[in-house]
């Protein structure tokens, strides 16, 4: 009988990959990475803002006086907001906050009080971009009745609330925005601008989601020989609303002024003599919904 010839072969044994793979750790509310929390240094986590010069490109422009600067945007929603989230700013002016929502991958609704300024800013964007991402409201953004037209342009990018509020109110009377009796620049009295903005602000608390945030971007105003504190009586405002406080960041203003040329030395001599200071900063107070 033949003998078979057995050949021995060495199967190699696979080492198991012992590399351990860390899960994607992120916030509800940002998509922030903290198990890489380095990789984030453009991100803000101080209360002193400075930016040499605004951003002019990828859309924005300083067309428009009073318009807030898009790195303000920029921050707010990368430290807040997802992509896909929406964006609710109640002050829509120029569009900034739904330029930036559209280039950083979110969505938008803005309310507008004046037509002519929101024929403006359809302008910026495609007539698909305004169906798929970007929803503009004329509207009086105090009457309780806007909250319905919100809830409408929600139910058509499929949300049942907005992710983040942006409210970027005229400063009181320092700038008159229009000569309609809604707008907040033409209040007969401060006491009557705080009240609007409350309505205002009430109506973006109502169409916020839970746990979500919102930011208000502000300044103070002199008048009569005294200092007028307009961001802190609208930030106690909000927290009556039912909002909870979460930050009071300080920004310098040198970004959205438009020069000043020769009237520098003007306002110089003012100060001097009038006993006061040549604002420099205004505030960004961040809030959140509980």
């Amino acid at each position: 009988m033949a003998k078979t010839n057995t050949k021995k072969v060495k199967i190699q044994e696979q080492k198991p990959d012992l590399r351990i793979v860390k899960k994607v750790k992120t916030k509800p509310y940002n998509d922030i990475d903290l198990n890489n929390w380095k990789d984030y240094p453009h991100i803000k986590t101080d209360t002193w803002w400075e930016f040499a010069a605004r951003d002019n490109t990828h859309g924005h422009s300083n067309d428009y006086h009073g318009n807030y600067i898009p790195q303000i945007a920029q921050q707010l929603y990368e430290r807040f907001t997802r992509k896909g989230d929406v964006i609710l700013d109640m002050f829509l002016g120029s569009g900034t906050s739904a330029i930036e929502a559209l280039n950083m991958n979110r969505k938008c609704i803005g309310v507008e009080l004046k037509q002519e300024q929101v024929n403006i800013v359809k302008n910026k964007f495609t007539q698909k971009e305004l169906v798929t991402d970007i929803n503009l409201i004329c509207y009086d953004s105090a009457n309780e009745s806007v909250k319905d037209k919100i809830q409408a342009r929600l139910d058509i990018l499929r949300k049942d609330k907005a992710q983040f509020l942006m409210l970027h109110p005229p400063y009181d009377n320092i700038i008159k925005f229009s000569d309609k009796k809604e707008d907040l620049s033409n209040c007969k009295s401060t006491e009557d601008f705080y009240n609007l903005f409350q309505k205002v602000a009430k109506n973006g608390y109502d169409m916020l989601e839970k746990g979500r945030h919102a930011a208000l971007i502000i300044g103070d105003k002199y008048e009569n020989g005294e200092i007028i504190p307009l961001s802190s009586d609208c930030a106690n405002k909000m927290r009556e609303i039912g909002f909870k406080m979460k930050a009071i960041i300080v920004k310098n203003m040198e970004g959205n002024e438009r020069a000043k040329g020769k009237t520098a030395n003007l306002w110089r001599y003012r100060a001097l003599n009038g006993g006061f200071y040549i604002f420099k900063h205004e505030y960004i107070y961040v809030f959140q919904k509980v």
